[in-house]
């Protein structure tokens, strides 16, 4: 077939149509090509819920069992603090020192009230010998005998009075130096030289050798899950101890509404007074979600899961997770039984990639 050359008018117009032509077909193979989601070869697992004992996870921290509040006795400023934060202590060691300045005024004036009654004393004495011979000579009356009597028995009774308080005096003097009630390390310092000191003020914390223990506050819909001797597991960094309930308070805090319990800590567990720990109350048995902890991943600051939805893309999903056993974690929120995760390749997993290529847990 012979074809016959066009016109020289309309030449423009039809290279302008095959131009445009050849674009659209570009711009289809583009979109074509972007739509196809990149494959990523990387093992599954599709979860499953079993029945486990439930658990919720409450937060305390490692005490020890023997801790001791140092108070001074007296009222007064305090002149020095002779120990601090972390340092070991003895059983006896001065602490610190109170100013003495107002006992030392009352045992004087309790001295000076002891020689009056005393002078008082022989001088009823001297007259209760004097009087008693006049009486048996007839030279007083009975009356007269008897007043020099109550007054000679008021007057040891005085001396006795004045001597105790003298005593009494003398001995607060000693606890202007407060000194340790048994061995073991300040833990906190609550006072410093120059802050007034007052009966019943803590002014050191000290923790002894004791056993250590876990308090914690339970609130009211747990409450009723607490056994004193139950067996809990505890949960510290990335280790796990078993604990044991030794107290649990019936009464709850009027403000928080929670009940103070006291966990047992097992001897040679490792823990730090004052170390943060969780505590595993067991709630009862119920259908338990896990998942396989290679699956948990970090994207932007937040800990999720890649779940791959029925055409096999992949999609983040933040999750709640709570106890870990062996390489599982409990699942509290975000997930469902029967999804599926992926649990291998993850630096190569992101949102939209479709999975593939590997085997299925």
């Amino acid at each position: 077939m012979i074809h016959k050359p066009l016109p020289a008018a309309l030449r423009p117009l039809a290279f302008a149509a095959a131009v445009v032509l050849l674009g659209g077909c570009a711009r289809h193979a583009v979109q074509s090509e972007a739509a196809a989601p990149r494959l990523v070869a990387a093992s599954t697992a599709t979860l499953q819920a079993r029945q486990a004992t439930a658990r919720t996870l409450l937060s305390g921290v490692v005490v020890s069992s023997h801790q001791v509040q140092v108070a001074s006795r007296l009222m007064g400023y305090i002149r020095r603090v002779e120990v601090h934060a972390g340092q070991q202590v003895h059983a006896g060691q001065p602490l610190l020192e109170v100013d003495p300045t107002d006992i030392q005024g009352q045992v004087a004036q309790a001295r000076a009230g002891l020689a009056q009654a005393q002078a008082n004393l022989v001088d009823a004495q001297a007259d209760y010998q004097r009087f008693g011979a006049l009486y048996r000579a007839q030279a007083v009356t009975l009356q007269q005998w008897q007043g020099i009597q109550l007054r000679y028995r008021v007057a040891r009774q005085q001396v006795a009075a004045a001597r105790a308080g003298y005593q009494t005096a003398q001995a607060q003097m000693r606890y202007a130096s407060v000194r340790s009630p048994i061995d073991g390390v300040v833990v906190q310092k609550m006072a410093s030289a120059g802050d007034l000191a007052a009966p019943g003020r803590p002014l050191l914390l000290i923790e002894g050798q004791g056993r250590l223990q876990v308090q914690l506050q339970v609130p009211e819909q747990a409450w009723s899950h607490v056994r004193v001797g139950e067996t809990v597991p505890v949960y510290a960094a990335a280790r796990t101890v078993e604990g044991r309930i030794a107290e649990a308070v019936p009464v709850a805090d009027p403000m928080s509404h929670t009940h103070e319990v006291k966990v047992d800590l097992p001897a040679g567990s490792s823990l730090a007074s004052g170390s943060f720990v969780r505590v595993g109350l067991a709630l009862g048995r119920a259908p338990q979600l896990r998942v396989p902890a290679a699956a948990l991943v970090e994207r932007a600051g937040m800990h999720g899961v890649f779940v791959v939805d029925s055409a096999g893309i992949a999609h983040f999903r933040l999750v709640r997770t709570g106890a870990a056993a062996g390489d599982m974690l409990d699942v509290q929120a975000g997930l469902r039984a029967g999804e599926t995760v992926v649990t291998g390749n993850l630096d190569e997993v992101v949102n939209g990639v479709r999975i593939g290529g590997a085997s299925h847990g």
